[in-house]
């Protein structure tokens, strides 16, 4: 598993201290995107869609993504740096393909170097296909299930997992679980994950480094051990009981 630490860390300084590690750059504030590719080991790209979703939910998006386009297609030219194609959090699964293909026509496929997201509220017809076509995937926690680590969305997660894992028990693609750096070390085969927890907190005891060696130690099983999954009746009183909590 891959830990990408969300930018801007700030002061200047306390990022130099994670020389080595992964950074993710956000669209919506790339402040530290020339130095994180001076002194990281690679860089992820996200396209700012929770940024602008979680600002202002009735205009969720930009107008356009043509800037982020222009912006982010010349950073694709390292190898080790690759970008999160741009979604809608709250939008349809056709509002969302319909992006997919604009990044498509604008950019290109960019293979490993651009990924797709799946918000995990969608259907598995929408995950086949884009597993189909894509090596890398992220899933967004999104709808009934944008809260991390609650039973609601641990149990879609498992559902999530039974149906790609059957057989093998092997993930088919890279999946990246975006804002999931509290997964590191849980039973879910990540590939890599991503959060801004060292950039917000490395405060605590003024050691981002200690911080982050923290979640590199954590790490995912790379085989997926079939779950039970809870009936709806079951879910529908958990879900009862999470709401009255």
């Amino acid at each position: 598993m891959i830990h990408y630490h969300g930018t801007p860390i700030t002061p200047r300084p306390m990022l130099f201290e994670l020389a080595g590690r992964n950074f993710c750059v956000p669209f919506s504030d790339p402040r530290d995107l020339e130095m994180c590719h001076q002194i990281g080991q690679s860089v992820m790209i996200d396209n700012g869609a929770f940024y602008y979703w979680k600002r202002n939910k009735l205009q969720n998006t930009p107008h356009s993504w043509s800037s982020y386009y222009r912006w982010v297609r010349p950073w694709l030219d390292f190898h080790t740096t690759w970008c999160v194609i741009p979604d809608v959090i709250d939008g349809t699964e056709e509002e969302n393909d319909a992006l997919i293909q604009e990044w498509c026509s604008n950019v290109g496929v960019m293979g490993m170097r651009a990924a797709p997201v799946w918000h995990i509220h969608e259907s598995f017809r929408r995950l086949d296909c884009l597993i189909a076509g894509w090596p890398r995937i992220c899933f967004g926690s999104s709808g009934e299930y944008a809260q991390l680590n609650t039973t609601r969305w641990n149990n879609r997660m498992n559902e999530v997992f039974n149906h790609i894992c059957r057989g093998r028990g092997v993930t088919p693609s890279w999946i990246h679980m975006l804002r999931g750096m509290s997964l590191a070390g849980s039973d879910y085969p990540l590939s890599s994950v991503d959060s801004t927890d060292v950039a917000q907190n490395h405060w605590i005891k003024n050691n981002p480094d200690e911080r982050a060696k923290k979640w590199d130690a954590l790490q995912c099983p790379a085989i997926w051990t079939t779950k039970a999954e809870q009936m709806p009746m079951l879910q529908e009183a958990v879900q009862e009981e999470e709401r009255n909590s």
